[in-house]
Protein backbone atom coordinates (compact mmCIF):
# COMPACT_ATOMS: atom_id res chain seq x y z
CA UNK A 1 0.00 0.00 0.00
CA UNK A 2 1.39 3.69 -1.07
CA UNK A 3 1.07 6.08 1.71
CA UNK A 4 -0.79 8.92 1.37
CA UNK A 5 0.77 12.55 0.05
CA UNK A 6 -1.68 14.49 2.38
CA UNK A 7 -0.63 15.29 5.60
CA UNK A 8 -0.50 12.89 8.28
CA UNK A 9 -3.60 11.37 9.90
CA UNK A 10 -0.97 11.60 13.54
CA UNK A 11 1.47 13.60 13.82
CA UNK A 12 3.26 13.14 17.43
CA UNK A 13 6.42 15.69 17.92
CA UNK A 14 8.40 15.79 20.98
CA UNK A 15 6.80 13.58 23.19
CA UNK A 16 7.35 12.64 26.62
CA UNK A 17 5.85 11.00 29.31
CA UNK A 18 6.21 10.00 33.03
CA UNK A 19 5.32 7.55 35.46
CA UNK A 20 5.40 10.27 38.59
CA UNK A 21 8.69 11.21 38.83
CA UNK A 22 9.95 8.46 36.26
CA UNK A 23 10.26 9.88 32.45
CA UNK A 24 9.70 6.93 30.06
CA UNK A 25 9.77 8.91 26.85
CA UNK A 26 12.31 11.22 25.78
CA UNK A 27 11.14 13.64 23.01
CA UNK A 28 10.08 10.67 20.30
CA UNK A 29 8.70 12.11 16.92
CA UNK A 30 6.56 9.96 14.36
CA UNK A 31 3.80 10.36 11.88
CA UNK A 32 1.01 8.14 10.41
CA UNK A 33 -0.44 8.82 7.42
CA UNK A 34 -4.23 7.52 6.66
CA UNK A 35 -4.97 4.16 5.58
CA UNK A 36 -1.41 2.77 6.81
CA UNK A 37 0.14 0.57 9.32
CA UNK A 38 2.65 1.74 11.36
CA UNK A 39 4.86 -0.66 13.36
CA UNK A 40 6.22 0.94 16.75
CA UNK A 41 9.50 -2.17 17.86
CA UNK A 42 11.44 -2.47 20.74
CA UNK A 43 12.66 -4.37 23.31
CA UNK A 44 10.34 -4.64 26.80
CA UNK A 45 10.67 -1.79 28.44
CA UNK A 46 11.25 0.30 25.78
CA UNK A 47 8.58 2.56 26.04
CA UNK A 48 6.16 0.95 23.46
CA UNK A 49 2.90 0.69 25.35
CA UNK A 50 3.64 3.69 27.11
CA UNK A 51 3.48 5.49 23.55
CA UNK A 52 0.04 4.13 22.79
CA UNK A 53 -1.14 5.07 26.50
CA UNK A 54 0.57 8.15 25.61
CA UNK A 55 -1.90 8.67 22.71
CA UNK A 56 -4.80 7.94 24.70
CA UNK A 57 -4.15 10.65 27.40
CA UNK A 58 -3.83 7.01 30.09
CA UNK A 59 -0.71 8.96 31.17
CA UNK A 60 0.88 12.17 32.17
CA UNK A 61 2.47 13.80 28.80
CA UNK A 62 4.06 16.82 27.54
CA UNK A 63 4.68 17.54 23.65
CA UNK A 64 2.63 17.70 20.50
CA UNK A 65 -0.44 14.85 19.71
CA UNK A 66 -2.58 16.20 16.03
CA UNK A 67 -5.02 13.68 14.99
CA UNK A 68 -6.55 14.40 11.64
CA UNK A 69 -5.29 18.46 12.20
CA UNK A 70 -6.66 18.63 15.63
CA UNK A 71 -4.49 19.08 18.78
CA UNK A 72 -5.32 16.25 20.99
CA UNK A 73 -2.53 16.02 23.61
CA UNK A 74 -4.51 18.20 26.49
CA UNK A 75 -7.77 16.07 25.90
CA UNK A 76 -9.76 13.54 28.03
CA UNK A 77 -9.13 10.22 26.74
CA UNK A 78 -13.07 9.81 26.36
CA UNK A 79 -13.34 13.12 23.93
CA UNK A 80 -9.78 11.20 22.06
CA UNK A 81 -12.35 7.79 21.77
CA UNK A 82 -15.05 10.18 20.21
CA UNK A 83 -12.63 11.67 17.45
CA UNK A 84 -12.01 7.87 16.23
CA UNK A 85 -8.70 6.38 18.11
CA UNK A 86 -9.70 3.69 19.49
CA UNK A 87 -7.22 1.29 21.85
CA UNK A 88 -6.77 -2.42 21.91
CA UNK A 89 -4.54 -2.85 25.27
CA UNK A 90 -2.17 -6.01 26.60
CA UNK A 91 -3.94 -8.04 28.49
CA UNK A 92 -7.50 -8.09 26.00
CA UNK A 93 -9.74 -6.80 28.59
CA UNK A 94 -12.87 -8.55 27.80
CA UNK A 95 -15.73 -8.49 29.90
CA UNK A 96 -15.09 -12.02 31.19
CA UNK A 97 -19.19 -12.38 32.82
CA UNK A 98 -20.78 -10.92 29.37
CA UNK A 99 -21.57 -13.54 26.69
CA UNK A 100 -19.33 -11.99 22.79
CA UNK A 101 -22.37 -10.19 21.97
CA UNK A 102 -23.01 -7.94 25.27
CA UNK A 103 -19.80 -7.18 25.07
CA UNK A 104 -19.11 -6.05 21.67
CA UNK A 105 -22.25 -3.78 22.53
CA UNK A 106 -20.38 -2.52 25.21
CA UNK A 107 -17.86 -1.22 22.46
CA UNK A 108 -20.03 1.02 20.99
CA UNK A 109 -21.36 2.85 24.40
CA UNK A 110 -20.25 6.23 22.54
CA UNK A 111 -22.13 6.02 20.08
CA UNK A 112 -25.55 7.60 19.23
CA UNK A 113 -26.63 5.98 16.31
CA UNK A 114 -27.90 2.83 17.21
CA UNK A 115 -29.52 1.32 14.77
CA UNK A 116 -26.62 1.36 12.77
CA UNK A 117 -24.56 -0.41 15.19
CA UNK A 118 -26.58 -4.07 15.07
CA UNK A 119 -25.18 -3.51 11.33
CA UNK A 120 -21.21 -3.19 12.36
CA UNK A 121 -22.29 -5.95 15.05
CA UNK A 122 -22.69 -8.23 11.86
CA UNK A 123 -19.72 -6.52 9.97
CA UNK A 124 -17.03 -7.57 12.82
CA UNK A 125 -18.59 -11.11 12.59
CA UNK A 126 -18.43 -11.26 9.00
CA UNK A 127 -14.45 -10.75 10.05
CA UNK A 128 -14.25 -13.00 12.43
CA UNK A 129 -16.95 -15.81 11.99
CA UNK A 130 -15.81 -18.07 14.90
CA UNK A 131 -17.26 -14.89 17.03
CA UNK A 132 -20.53 -15.03 15.83
CA UNK A 133 -20.40 -18.87 16.45
CA UNK A 134 -20.20 -17.67 19.99
CA UNK A 135 -21.90 -14.61 20.06
CA UNK A 136 -24.03 -15.54 23.47
CA UNK A 137 -21.32 -17.68 25.08
CA UNK A 138 -19.89 -15.76 28.31
CA UNK A 139 -16.21 -14.44 27.16
CA UNK A 140 -14.62 -15.69 29.62
CA UNK A 141 -15.01 -19.03 28.22
CA UNK A 142 -13.36 -18.08 25.05
CA UNK A 143 -10.16 -19.36 24.33
CA UNK A 144 -7.17 -16.52 23.74
CA UNK A 145 -7.25 -15.98 20.51
CA UNK A 146 -10.46 -15.60 20.23
CA UNK A 147 -10.57 -12.71 23.48
CA UNK A 148 -7.99 -11.14 21.93
CA UNK A 149 -10.52 -11.40 18.68
CA UNK A 150 -13.19 -9.75 20.67
CA UNK A 151 -10.49 -7.33 22.14
CA UNK A 152 -10.35 -5.98 18.82
CA UNK A 153 -13.91 -6.38 17.36
CA UNK A 154 -14.94 -4.35 20.29
CA UNK A 155 -13.00 -1.79 19.28
CA UNK A 156 -14.01 -2.10 15.67
CA UNK A 157 -17.50 -1.11 17.08
CA UNK A 158 -16.25 2.19 17.84
CA UNK A 159 -16.00 3.10 13.88
CA UNK A 160 -12.57 4.15 14.82
CA UNK A 161 -10.20 6.45 11.99
CA UNK A 162 -7.20 4.41 13.76
CA UNK A 163 -6.54 1.82 15.84
CA UNK A 164 -4.05 1.23 18.22
CA UNK A 165 -2.88 -2.43 19.10
CA UNK A 166 -0.57 -3.12 21.84
CA UNK A 167 0.81 -6.91 21.65
CA UNK A 168 -2.01 -8.68 20.12
CA UNK A 169 -0.11 -11.65 18.78
CA UNK A 170 0.81 -12.06 22.50
CA UNK A 171 0.35 -15.81 24.26
CA UNK A 172 -1.28 -17.06 21.14
CA UNK A 173 -0.29 -20.05 18.91
CA UNK A 174 1.59 -19.17 15.72
CA UNK A 175 -1.58 -20.73 13.70
CA UNK A 176 -3.63 -18.24 15.70
CA UNK A 177 -1.34 -15.40 15.07
CA UNK A 178 -1.41 -15.61 11.52
CA UNK A 179 -4.65 -15.86 11.27
CA UNK A 180 -5.44 -12.91 13.34
CA UNK A 181 -2.91 -10.81 11.29
CA UNK A 182 -4.59 -12.01 8.35
CA UNK A 183 -7.73 -10.69 9.43
CA UNK A 184 -6.16 -7.29 10.94
CA UNK A 185 -4.69 -6.88 7.24
CA UNK A 186 -7.99 -7.23 5.59
CA UNK A 187 -9.62 -4.74 8.08
CA UNK A 188 -6.78 -2.07 7.03
CA UNK A 189 -7.33 -2.62 3.57
CA UNK A 190 -11.22 -3.57 2.96
CA UNK A 191 -12.61 -1.27 6.00
CA UNK A 192 -9.94 1.30 5.46
CA UNK A 193 -8.66 1.89 8.94
CA UNK A 194 -5.09 2.88 10.23
CA UNK A 195 -3.70 1.25 12.27
CA UNK A 196 -0.36 2.04 15.04
CA UNK A 197 1.05 -1.56 16.04
CA UNK A 198 3.33 -2.68 19.37
CA UNK A 199 4.27 -5.87 18.60
CA UNK A 200 7.31 -8.14 19.77
CA UNK A 201 6.72 -10.51 17.11
CA UNK A 202 8.79 -8.23 14.72
CA UNK A 203 8.51 -10.15 11.70
CA UNK A 204 5.00 -10.21 11.92
CA UNK A 205 4.68 -6.69 12.38
CA UNK A 206 6.82 -5.54 9.31
CA UNK A 207 4.72 -8.06 7.14
CA UNK A 208 1.97 -5.96 8.00
CA UNK A 209 3.18 -2.92 8.47
CA UNK A 210 3.68 0.24 6.24
CA UNK A 211 6.45 1.88 8.14
CA UNK A 212 8.13 1.21 11.42
CA UNK A 213 9.54 2.83 14.01
CA UNK A 214 12.37 1.38 16.46
CA UNK A 215 12.85 2.88 20.06
CA UNK A 216 15.27 2.28 22.49
CA UNK A 217 15.15 3.23 26.55
CA UNK A 218 12.63 5.93 24.85
CA UNK A 219 14.24 7.37 21.93
CA UNK A 220 13.28 6.76 18.39
CA UNK A 221 16.80 5.51 16.98
CA UNK A 222 15.62 4.32 13.80
CA UNK A 223 12.62 4.78 10.87
CA UNK A 224 12.24 3.86 7.29
CA UNK A 225 9.60 2.05 5.54
CA UNK A 226 8.91 -1.93 6.48
CA UNK A 227 11.17 -3.04 4.13
CA UNK A 228 13.93 -0.55 5.08
CA UNK A 229 13.83 -1.57 8.65
CA UNK A 230 13.51 -5.35 7.65
CA UNK A 231 16.78 -5.10 5.29
CA UNK A 232 18.49 -3.59 8.43
CA UNK A 233 21.71 -5.09 9.82
CA UNK A 234 20.89 -3.81 13.38
CA UNK A 235 16.94 -4.81 13.25
CA UNK A 236 17.45 -8.36 12.22
CA UNK A 237 20.55 -9.50 14.30
CA UNK A 238 18.02 -7.91 17.29
CA UNK A 239 14.40 -8.22 16.38
CA UNK A 240 14.13 -11.11 13.42
CA UNK A 241 16.68 -13.54 14.83
CA UNK A 242 19.12 -13.79 11.05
Amino acid sequence: MTPSATAPLLEVANLRASYGPSRVLHGIDFSLAEGTVTALLGANGAGKTTTLRALCAMVRTEGSIRFAGQAIERRATEDIVRLGIAHVPDGRGTFAHLSTEENLRLGAYVRRDRAAVADDIERVYDYFPRLRERRQQQAGTLSGGEQQMLAVSRALMLRPRLLLLDEPSFGLAPLIVRELFDILRAINRQGKVSMLLVEQNAAMALDLADRAYVIETGRVVLDGSADEIRRNDAVRASYLGY
